[in-house]
């Protein structure tokens, strides 16, 4: 079974910073994208996840606090204060995942990859952003 990280989407344009796909529930799982993340966008002000463990190792949270963010964690047995991340898997493995059989990790990645980069950022509109695509989105807001 396959594991997925999608850190450090930004909830106001709905646009993915960084994840990583792997076969086993590692620390690397969620640090790499988290630090892929920083570099590319910078700090957040808040970092909202589940109580997973792998969102609350000692290097996960150091990491969170060396770059001053405040840590929000969810309630144990409440999915809906972590709405956003849930619909976002949900999206995902209903448009993408569960429609197609991949060969291996490399293609699920690279499959993977170009629905957030093509589908979910550029041609699936939200609702919540008036029903633009998280780009749309971002580009009009801060044009």
């Amino acid at each position: 079974m396959s594991r997925c990280s999608w850190m450090s989407s930004r909830v106001f344009t709905r646009m993915i910073r960084a994840w990583h796909l792997s076969q086993q529930l590692t620390q690397s799982l969620t640090l790499k994208p988290l630090e892929e993340a920083l570099q590319q966008s910078g700090s957040s002000e808040i970092h909202h996840s589940d109580q997973g463990v792998q969102y609350l190792s000692s290097a996960y949270i150091s990491t969170l606090k060396h770059h001053g963010i405040e840590i929000s964690i969810a309630r144990r047995g409440c999915p809906w204060e972590n709405g956003y991340a849930e619909r976002l898997i949900r999206a995902l493995k209903e448009e993408e995942v569960h429609l197609n059989d991949y060969h291996d990790i490399h293609e699920a990645r690279i499959r993977i990859g170009h629905f957030i980069r093509q589908v979910y950022h550029h041609k699936r509109p939200h609702s919540a952003l008036g029903y633009l695509t998280p780009l749309e989105f971002q580009r009009q807001t801060f044009s």
